[in-house]
């Protein structure tokens, strides 16, 4: 009889101004659920020193580039500085048709493409605020890795960020790292319980149903 665990496997977008905390909930969310993917963007850049393809990103020509996104092949992209940036079809499909899913560290931008996508209805999206702005000021300047020209610029990025927080299925306000890794994990356990989305419940429950002949 099938399982009803069986189920479609998800795609969680988080998004965030830069400082709130998205990268280290991803990185902690993936090391809760070692099956969850990261979504691999692509790119047309030059790897840097260090980089290797397909972990850093999958380097690629613009003219395949191109050819990918007139085909369909990108859930979402953008030009930035003169390259492209996107992300895969192919690996997302294969993630859920296999019930795993995909994490995307993308902006608002990026997040509405794939909202509009296919794939649309299978997509959780996540925005983390910062607790305030002053906090968001604070943890950049903590970091040390940009000048203060630099965080000036991310501070002004932050208000365009933050004005699209209603367009996301879940908002967390990051005020305590470990209580909104916490909270970030119930969305995903609710996520994945959900009827719709348990492929293999209608047929495990007409099995219950055939069991009753038997009483």
């Amino acid at each position: 009889m099938p399982q009803p665990t069986a189920r479609k496997g998800l795609l969680l977008i988080l998004s965030s101004p830069s400082g709130a905390g998205k990268s280290t909930l991803a990185r902690r969310l993936m090391a809760w659920d070692p099956t969850l993917g990261f979504s691999v963007s692509a790119t047309t850049r030059a790897p840097r020193s260090g980089e290797v393809d397909g972990r850093e990103y999958h380097f690629t020509s613009r003219e395949l580039f191109e050819r990918m996104v007139a085909q369909g092949e990108m859930l979402e992209y953008a030009e930035v500085f003169g390259n492209l940036y996107g992300s895969p079809r192919g690996p997302v499909d294969r993630a859920m048709a296999e019930g795993r899913d995909t994490l995307f560290d993308v902006d608002w931008q990026g997040g509405q493409q794939i909202r509009d996508s296919a794939l649309g209805r299978d997509v959780v999206s996540i925005f983390v605020l910062p607790p305030s702005i002053a906090e968001l000021d604070r943890r950049l300047r903590a970091r040390g890795q940009d000048t203060a020209e630099v965080i000036a610029g991310r501070m002004r990025k932050s208000r365009d960020e933050i004005s699209h927080w209603a367009e996301y299925d879940y908002v967390l306000v990051n005020e305590d790292i470990d209580e909104t890794e916490d909270r970030l994990k119930t969305i995903v356990t609710a996520e994945r319980l959900r009827r719709d989305r348990q492929t293999g419940l209608a047929e495990f429950v007409r099995g219950l149903n055939t069991e009753f002949g038997d009483r």
